[in-house]
């Protein structure tokens, strides 16, 4: 008898029970459906607080916008009157005035001053850099109303710093609230205050994103700071750009709590609207005048508007000039 036929062959495997196979099957579902929903539960709060505080006030504010809408209760609905209304509004088109011109004040010179101190702490020869760019960052972690206060009393007329620098040049006191480009002005420098450090450290983290060869590449074919700057620093950083123009864009359209404090809470803006923007035009239409909360909602649709198209110009601006 040969060896291979007294050698014992194993038995076959017993099937798996059905207790087994059901877990195994439901083992499989279920990693089915972790990988398949388990990202939209993980992003789902967001959503839900989103639909909460911001679709469905907008939503709501669109239909308020729609309708003589009276905060105690009793509205009635007269389409796009409320719209039809802006065209012809003087406060309206002062606001608005108002609003692109300290936006202007402050948007530009914030933005080239923070690229310019964005760039100077992304060089290597400068010591200390961690401290500047903790330091630079405080302004805008100090409260609004406290840079308020102190700018308050830094463009006071009889005793303010300003009008004492300028009484050394033969310039009269200025009395910085009760004109148009004076109260911008001093609006304008309490804006540029406060958020030049934040953007500065967004532009700084755009260039420290960009490869350190091509310095180096750039260097040793003989080019100097100013032209690594320009044929490297800013082509590369142009999506950061883009963003921290955005974001000055959304902010300087909605300047609604600096003009308000140096008023003194005045939600007009001085004596004849001097710097009223038109986040507390809207204010006073919806709030504090209960009988117009629906032209005060279409002032608010207004300026969302008017932000979507000045932040698509200035895309596709720096988009254009970034070239």
């Amino acid at each position: 008898m040969s060896l291979s036929a007294t050698t014992a062959r194993p038995s076959p495997a017993a099937p798996p029970s059905p207790d087994v196979s059901r877990r195994r099957r439901r083992g499989r579902l279920l990693n089915r459906l972790d990988v398949k929903y388990s990202p939209y539960l993980y992003i789902a709060p967001f959503f839900l607080i989103f639909g909460v505080f911001g679709l469905y006030p907008m939503l709501r504010t669109a239909w308020m916008s729609l309708h003589d809408w009276d905060m105690i209760g009793e509205h009635s609905f007269i389409g796009f009157d409320n719209y039809t209304r802006l065209f012809s509004d003087e406060y309206f088109w002062n606001a608005l005035v108002n609003t692109f011109g300290m936006f202007a004040l402050s948007t530009i010179p914030q933005l080239l001053l923070a690229l310019f101190l964005a760039n100077l702490l992304n060089r290597t020869f400068l010591r200390a850099k961690t401290f500047f760019r903790m330091a630079i960052f405080v302004p805008n972690v100090v409260s609004v109303a406290a840079v308020a206060i102190v700018f308050g009393m830094l463009f006071q007329r009889e005793f303010g710093l300003f009008n004492w620098l300028l009484s050394f040049v033969g310039v009269d006191p200025v009395d910085w609230d009760g004109h148009r480009w004076s109260s911008w002005t001093a609006i304008s420098t309490m804006v540029n205050w406060r958020w030049t450090g934040y953007n500065t450290l967004i532009l700084l983290a755009g260039m420290q994103a960009i490869p350190k060869d091509l310095y180096e590449a750039a260097e040793i074919d003989g080019a100097g700071p100013w032209r690594q700057f320009w044929q490297i620093t800013l082509p590369m950083l142009k999506p950061t750009f883009i963003f921290v123009v955005i974001l000055s864009t959304i902010g300087g359209m909605q300047l609604f709590t600096e003009p308000l404090l140096f008023g003194n809470g005045n939600i007009i803006g001085g004596n004849q609207r001097e710097f009223q923007t038109l986040a507390m035009y809207m204010y006073e239409m919806g709030i504090v005048n209960l009988n117009t909360a629906g032209y005060g909602a279409a002032v608010a649709w207004a300026i969302f508007m008017i932000i979507v198209v000045v932040s698509l110009f200035n895309f596709l601006l720096v988009r254009r000039t970034a070239k």
